[in-house]
Formats: C-alpha cells, sequence, structure tokens
C-alpha cells in the first residue's frame, strides 16, 4: 500500500536521493539524511578543487611547451603581460598540445627570441 503522507515523500526523496550508498546510509532515513549533506559538502568542495587542478595542468602543460622553445615559463608569463598579449592559460596549452609551432610563434612575439635548449 503506497502512503501518500507528507513525511514518507519526504523520505522516498532522500531514499532515492541516497540510492547507490553502502550499508545502512541507503535504508535508513536519518543515515541516509547526514550522508546527504555530507556528500553535498564534498560535491561542493570537489567542483573548487577541479578548477584548482585543471589550472595547475594547463600551466604544467605551457611550462613543458615553453621551456622547450629555452624560456622558462614565468619569464613567458612576464613577456606575455609586459607585450599586453591576453590569452588565458587554458587557451595556451591547447595549443601547446595541439599545434606547437604556434606556441613558438607567441613566444616570439612576448619577445623572445627561440632558441633550443641545451
Amino acid at each position: 500500500m503506497r502512503v501518500k503522507s507528507i513525511s514518507a515523500i519526504r523520505h522516498r526523496k532522500i531514499l532515492k536521493r541516497a540510492k547507490g550508498f553502502r550499508q545502512a546510509r541507503h535504508t535508513r532515513i536519518q543515515t541516509a539524511k547526514e550522508a546527504l549533506v555530507h556528500a553535498g559538502a564534498y560535491a561542493f568542495i570537489g567542483r573548487k578543487l577541479k578548477k584548482r587542478d585543471l589550472r595547475a595542468l594547463w600551466i604544467v602543460r605551457l611550462n613543458a611547451a615553453v621551456r622547450a622553445c629555452g624560456v622558462s615559463y614565468s619569464k613567458f608569463i612576464a613577456g606575455m603581460k609586459k607585450e599586453k598579449i591576453e590569452i588565458d592559460r587554458k587557451i595556451l596549452s591547447q595549443l601547446a598540445v595541439e599545434d606547437p609551432n604556434t606556441i613558438k610563434k607567441v613566444v616570439e612575439s612576448a619577445g623572445f627570441k627561440f632558441t633550443k635548449p641545451e
């Protein structure tokens, strides 16, 4: 028999969201509620960490590509700012992976002569 009370509806909603959790977390209302609160907090933090991790990845890729041109990452970024070139790190890292020749041109336009590393 299906119950249509407000609390039963809320409980079903909680248990539906807790599907896939282990042990009592997916069967008991109170523990499921608590698990959902923590899951939400971890998800919020995870979204912030994802942005941080991706930016770090872009910087690592860009550093590797620019060092192949004989320039350090920090000097390259300083040169970009000095020449007022506003290409963000995400796009620069994509260029580094997909088209190394374009990165060489960007390095030259940032005020550096292209030299092979030793």
